[in-house]
């Protein structure tokens, strides 16, 4: 079975989830037998131009310079992504399924498909709407969601990574149910796991003091990620739990408004954000953490979540989106009103003073992963998905 997949992101250009998903999801991919996989992504941020990952393939292509709006040079990009796909389909013989992973490379998948009489299937990681909590407030929202919808659309199936997505998708594209596969992100236990017993104290010493209890958050520093609602539950957090020391990682266009607004509420002292930092880093310092909180306002799945389970740190997260799906509440973790500082206090500090019942959560989570969200298990199912394709598409008048 030979497959070819596209996607915006892939190492060393990772900007979220979908980076993330498709880090993991290829290797996973490289080990399974009868399966030949060649992604097709831009080259943004380096990389060598052939990659063999384990059987699979990368293939980064040099963008073009654009000129425009992001939705013009993704269309742009796109062009230059399917130039190479044609060659690669010539030199390479003729592929079996097309795979891409959100709109960004839609226009190449779709232009593909029909050229080559090839059944598309799509993994939906987020959608302009559900971002833009139910409004499409921009000309060019508004064309990212009619590609989206018109993806769906040319797709045999779509995957969804939460049952939440899948819903979504169904209310938002008119999607029929039974054409959505339900597809989780994963993680996997053994980088965390590796940090076990290994001394962290210095590594701690620069991000809190002895006394202090670390609450720690990474991600993209966007609106949709709610770090707004953490600074504002701050001070009752403090209020009630004056060791604790809130961390926050990542990059983006909130990061000076969040530091401003820190300051404002006179808790800047006690709130340290980052900005970059490296996954080692983000690893330990979810090690070294009394609590990992995310409190988005839309979150399709999330993945970091995952990772706090992974590392064994007690997470609290707000009950939208795919967390709901992720997190149980009172049994692999906290979760609390979306929005709301108060519950968001509420969740740490219950997190924080209650550390016997957080170690259970802990275990119940860690063991939750190590079942259900391996990425061996995910790359199965996803070729699962590409086999029933392909015997339908075998039998298909079309």
């Amino acid at each position: 079975m030979r497959i070819l997949m596209f996607s915006w992101e892939y190492p060393p250009h990772v900007v979220g989830g979908l980076g993330k998903h498709t880090a993991e999801l290829l290797p996973a991919m490289g080990e399974l037998p009868d399966l030949e996989v060649h992604l097709v992504t831009p080259r943004w941020t380096g990389g060598q131009l052939v990659e063999a990952v384990g059987r699979a393939t990368v293939h980064r292509v040099d963008p073009p310079i654009t000129n425009g709006d992001f939705y013009t040079a993704a269309w742009q990009t796109n062009l230059r992504l399917e130039q190479y796909a044609d060659r690669l389909w010539e030199e390479t013989g003729p592929f079996d399924l097309i795979h891409v992973h959100d709109w960004l490379v839609a226009f190449v998948g779709v232009a593909s498909k029909h050229n080559y009489g090839v059944p598309l299937v799509s993994t939906i990681h987020a959608t302009e709407q559900g971002r833009g909590r139910g409004t499409l407030s921009s000309d060019q929202a508004r064309a990212i969601h009619h590609v989206e919808w018109w993806l769906t659309y040319e797709s045999w199936r779509v995957i969804a990574c939460s049952e939440y997505m899948a819903g979504e998708i169904g209310d938002y594209f008119h999607c029929p149910r039974d054409k959505i596969d339900v597809i989780p992100n994963g993680v996997e236990t053994d980088r965390f796991d590796e940090l076990e017993g290994e001394d962290l104290s210095h590594f701690r010493s620069m991000y809190a003091l002895p006394a202090e209890q670390v609450v720690f958050s990474v991600g993209r520093v966007v609106f949709e990620k709610g770090l707004h609602v953490l600074l504002r539950a701050t001070p009752l957090i403090l209020g009630q739990h004056p060791a604790a020391k809130i961390v926050i990682a990542g990059r983006g266009p909130e990061l000076d408004w969040l530091r401003s607004l820190s300051w404002q509420l006179g808790v800047g002292e006690k709130i340290l954000l980052t900005g970059f930092i490296s996954d080692e880093d983000r690893d330990r310092l979810f090690k070294i953490a009394d609590c990992a909180v995310f409190p988005s306002l839309y979150e399709p799945f999330g993945i970091v979540a995952l990772e706090a389970m992974a590392a064994r740190c007690p997470v609290v997260v707000s009950e939208v989106g795919g967390l709901k799906d992720v997190v149980q509440h009172a049994e692999t973790g906290i979760t609390v009103y979306p929005d709301d500082p108060s519950s968001l206090a509420w969740g740490i500090v219950h997190t924080l003073q209650h550390p016997e019942w957080a170690a259970v959560r802990v275990e119940n989570a860690y063991r939750m992963v190590r079942e259900k969200y391996t990425w061996d298990g995910i790359a199965r199912k996803t070729v699962d998905t590409y086999r029933q394709v392909i015997a339908e598409r075998s039998i298909a008048n079309w």
